[in-house]
């Protein structure tokens, strides 16, 4: 990137060092990403929201959250705004082993072992594109049913990628949600995103956890999201497991009205197939 493009100059009026090279980064589905090289090595991360109603400081306040309250290792937010962020860059590939499995079981065993007192967080958040209301809520099947199945269900009739008889068999399982799930002892806190691309390992330990999603909520919604699209295999659920059991029942049934939220969140960014696994899962369900 030409050293006169505005960008070297943004950087440098919010962190109070100018980039030595910009340069176009793969990945990140809010805003563009760039890779910026420092003159004494430092290799930073800098988002663009070129938007018109630009929401990266969305993900700034996520990070910030996890950096503080976690042990995730996630980059560290150097300045944050609507149209702007900047973070360390962290290392790796999202390729992993055996060993790299267990260690993501380990971290979010532990993330999920951080509670709080009701379901949602202190702000709505993105998953993704999408809005995602968090509002402070002590029944978590209502707040599932409502926040998430309901919300991304209008939100895909709204964009055209889905019809409403599709929405209506959505509700129709939202009406008899209690029959279903229940609520945890404890809300968790959950990454919200968890797949291989938001993920960085360097042999065999994980490096970087990105583009988090996060909120209160039953872990089993995180466990579901990883199952749906196989993102990890044996060595991740044995450890996992051995951290913190998972309740019987849940391949059986919960983890299919959990899947339902990835979904549609996917029919709502994608459309297509998606669509049709939508309607296949409720079909499983009964509805």
């Amino acid at each position: 990137m030409d050293k006169h493009n505005p960008l070297f100059d943004s950087v440098e009026i919010a962190i109070g060092r100018r980039p030595a090279r910009i340069a176009p980064l793969h990945g990140g589905m809010v805003g563009e990403v760039y890779g910026a090289a420092m003159p004494d090595g430092e290799r930073l991360v800098v988002k663009v929201d070129r938007r018109d109603e630009p929401q990266l400081a969305k993900e700034g306040l996520m990070l910030r959250y996890l950096y503080a309250k976690s042990e995730l290792p996630v980059p560290e937010v150097l300045h944050c705004e609507d149209v702007l962020l900047i973070m360390t860059f962290l290392p790796g590939e999202s390729r992993f082993n055996d060993a790299s499995e267990k260690h993501i079981a380990e971290l979010l065993a532990e993330l999920h072992g951080i509670h709080a007192p009701a379901y949602g967080f202190e702000a709505d958040t993105l998953i993704g594109l999408l809005p995602q209301p968090n509002p402070w809520t002590e029944d978590w099947p209502a707040f599932f049913a409502e926040h998430r199945l309901i919300c991304l269900g209008e939100i895909g009739v709204q964009m055209g990628r889905m019809d409403r008889a599709l929405l209506r068999r959505v509700e129709a399982l939202c009406d008899r949600i209690h029959d279903f799930i229940d609520s945890p002892v404890k809300p968790s806190l959950v990454h919200g995103d968890i797949w291989g691309s938001n993920l960085l390992a360097v042999n065999g330990r994980i490096t970087g956890v990105l583009d988090p999603a996060i909120y209160y909520a039953h872990p089993e919604v995180e466990l579901a999201y990883i199952n749906l699209f196989h993102s990890f295999g044996e060595p991740f659920w044995q450890r996992y497991h051995e951290l913190r059991p998972i309740e019987p029942g849940f391949f059986e049934q919960r983890t299919h009205v959990y899947q339902i939220f990835p979904l549609l969140s996917h029919v709502c960014h994608f459309g297509g197939h998606y669509v049709q696994s939508t309607e296949d899962t409720l079909a499983l369900l009964g509805f």
